[in-house]
């Protein structure tokens, strides 16, 4: 967050929903930091630290919840939906309104984040969850600009990973951008503690508190190490149901965390969007690689095996996801779509082949374009290409005779099936 809180727009949000997150981005994209506060946690944080001003999103069912904001000594606006605000409204209160100062960019956001986790760990060994994503990534090269020879990223393989991720996070974090990296081969304890379970929070439950027993004991190899860096982001936090926003799943790195964790969390990405990670990576000097590499779930693939996860079925479905991401790169589409991928539904459809009657698994592809992963459309693909997914999915995935395209936006869906 800000260095000053002072200097903070806070979107008081009484009624939830992604409105107030796309706000609260909108403020940001004008250079002036915003953070979304619950209602029922933004009156103690006001008497606390005033922000510089405030946002009401209170409809007339919420007016009289709304109304003690009205009268605090500090510049208000309120509106019945954030959509509401158009540009021109938004800036002129901003800037002639509340006086903003157009001093929120990515580059006063790494300087700052470097100085807390300072203040945060001192002197004190670290370590930090790396899944190769660009979350986990940007996270890790902040702690490490900030503590450097303190912090050891621990890669957990946990059998649910795409298709040559292991290889790929162990050249580019281990090898290329030197860093001091762990491998830690999982595949069989995730795998036991998964079977049988077919609940999509279960299962984000279990892989989460999983990742920190593994992390744990890691951790206790090294010594004593009071400190894990995770890479949560602000949609991250507010899915999983943070203050008055409703559950929408549970990401294994908040809401599947173990109450008894042996960690102090380090999250120096909690409050940005997704682009804005991004932008931080872009300054921070991340291969391209891992800049516009697709978002990837922190529970792997098991989100996307619908009902029991086992091997046999995670093969399968690591086969069509690499066809999928691979055709989508052939056709120059990897930088213009935000995410495309397979899914294995807990389902088998009756097909032919030659003269024999089939009866197979369905793979369903998913490609979505977002901005903050808060919502999503889902992408119009040219027709040849998802004909060819699906032609190479039927001919080369063993136990696949049928392929369907999803296309569901985020609301009313989300992005991933569990």
């Amino acid at each position: 967050m800000s260095s000053d809180l002072r200097q903070t727009v806070a979107v008081i949000d009484f009624g939830g929903g992604a409105g107030a997150q796309s706000l609260a981005r909108r403020i940001r994209a004008l250079a002036v930091y915003s953070e979304v506060w619950p209602a029922d946690l933004a009156s103690e944080r006001c008497r606390s630290v005033a922000p510089k001003a405030i946002i009401l999103i209170a409809d007339a069912d919420h007016s009289q919840a709304a109304s003690p904001f009205l009268d605090l000594d500090m510049p208000v606006l309120q509106t019945a939906a954030a959509d509401a605000i158009s540009d021109d409204s938004l800036q002129e209160f901003l800037f002639q309104t509340a006086g903003c100062s157009r001093d929120w960019s990515m580059a006063a956001f790494i300087d700052e984040a470097i100085e807390r986790i300072k203040a945060q760990v001192g002197t004190a060994p670290v370590v930090c969850g790396l899944s190769g994503g660009i979350d986990s990534a940007v996270a890790a090269v902040l702690v490490h600009k900030a503590v450097g020879r303190q912090l050891t990223s621990i890669f957990v393989d946990n059998g649910l990973m795409r298709q040559g991720e292991v290889e790929e996070v162990n050249e580019i974090f281990g090898r290329r951008l030197q860093m001091q990296l762990v491998s830690v081969d999982a595949r069989e304890r995730f795998l036991s503690k998964l079977a049988g379970v077919t609940d999509p929070e279960q299962k984000r439950k279990i892989i989460g508190t999983e990742f920190i027993r593994v992390f744990e004991a890691e951790a206790r190899r090294l010594g004593q190490v009071p400190y894990l860096v995770q890479g949560t982001i602000y949609s991250d936090v507010i899915e999983s149901g943070a203050g008055a926003a409703g559950l929408v799943k549970s990401h294994h790195n908040v809401g599947g965390l173990p109450e008894d964790m042996e960690f102090e969390l380090v999250e120096p990405l909690r409050q940005l969007f997704k682009d804005e990670v991004r932008e931080v990576a872009a300054l921070l000097g991340l291969p391209e690689s891992i800049i516009y590499r697709q978002p990837f779930p922190g529970p792997g693939l098991a989100v996307r095996c619908l009902g029991e996860v086992t091997a046999e079925k995670l093969a399968i479905l690591r086969q069509a996801d690499a066809i999928v991401t691979s055709e989508i790169e052939r056709a120059g589409l990897n930088r213009s779509v935000w995410q495309a991928f397979a899914v294995l539904p807990d389902v088998q459809t009756v097909g032919v082949s030659g003269s024999q009657r089939t009866y197979a698994h369905l793979i369903a592809i998913r490609a979505v374009n977002s901005v903050d992963a808060m919502t999503a459309e889902w992408t119009r693909l040219p027709y040849d290409l998802l004909e060819l997914m699906a032609q190479r999915i039927i001919a080369e995935v063993d136990g696949v005779n049928r392929v369907v395209y999803d296309i569901t936006s985020k609301p009313p869906g989300t992005i991933e099936w569990e």
